[in-house]
């Protein structure tokens, strides 16, 4: 599904921020991509949802080079991979239901649609009930279920976490991962860029270390050791 081949990302002389990558990634895999930070783990997501280009190197998506993508097909793609971040970028001003909502209308969803999926989406990260408050009634595990949701809206076979659970305490952060494990189990992809260890090791799926812009180790199961 995902195949990364010999791909290299220099921003300068001096900095090397990928070499030489390559990783491949199955239908239905869960993969936690770890390192320090400044490893490459952040470039790495970008260029998997197209935010930047490699300066070498290939990137397929079921067989489709995505380097290639033309500006006008960005949008259909992203639709196809949703994107958690740390710090949720939800709307404060639209309520959770509203916020959801929100990423159907920006691509002209039909009414019908939108009112038929956005509940079902909250009723799957458990935040149904939570509909008509606003971003700042919610806890920090509450806004970014709303985040994955929202990520979710368009059915993605890929979803991206980078440093989900990173403003989170250790319950909440748990929970985010059972979520997106329950969403794994579903078949959707999901790529875990964390530095977590402890949610890595309690995961026990396969792990893939990033030291210095290189793959250092590629565990099918268990934990990591930098």
């Amino acid at each position: 599904m995902i195949e990364i081949v010999g791909v290299s990302k220099i921003y300068s002389d001096t900095i090397k921020a990928l070499d030489n990558v390559n990783l491949k990634i199955e239908k239905g895999e869960f993969v936690s991509i770890v390192g320090q930070s400044g490893a490459g783990k952040s470039t790495l997501v970008k260029l998997l949802i197209c935010e930047e280009k490699p300066t070498s190197g290939k990137i397929l998506i079921a067989g489709r080079n995505i380097v290639q993508l033309k500006l006008s097909e960005l949008p259909y793609f992203r639709r196809k991979v949703g994107v958690v971040f740390q710090d949720f970028k939800l709307l404060p001003q639209k309520t959770v239901l509203e916020n959801v909502a929100f990423a159907l209308e920006v691509c002209d969803a039909l009414p019908e649609e939108i009112k038929d999926k956005v509940p079902r989406i909250l009723d799957l990260v458990g935040m149904l009930k939570c509909k008509d408050k606003y971003p700042d009634e919610l806890s920090g595990g509450e806004k970014q279920r709303i985040s994955i949701a929202r990520a979710l809206v368009h059915s993605p076979k890929i979803l991206i976490a980078d440093e989900a659970t990173g403003n989170l305490d250790p319950i909440n952060a748990w929970e985010i991962i059972e979520l997106l494990d329950r969403i794994n189990r579903r078949g959707t992809i999901v790529i875990l860029a964390t530095h977590n260890k402890a949610i890595v090791d309690r995961l026990k799926r396969r792990v893939v270390l990033i030291k210095n812009g290189t793959i250092l180790s590629d565990k099918v199961r268990g934990g990591y050791v930098i």
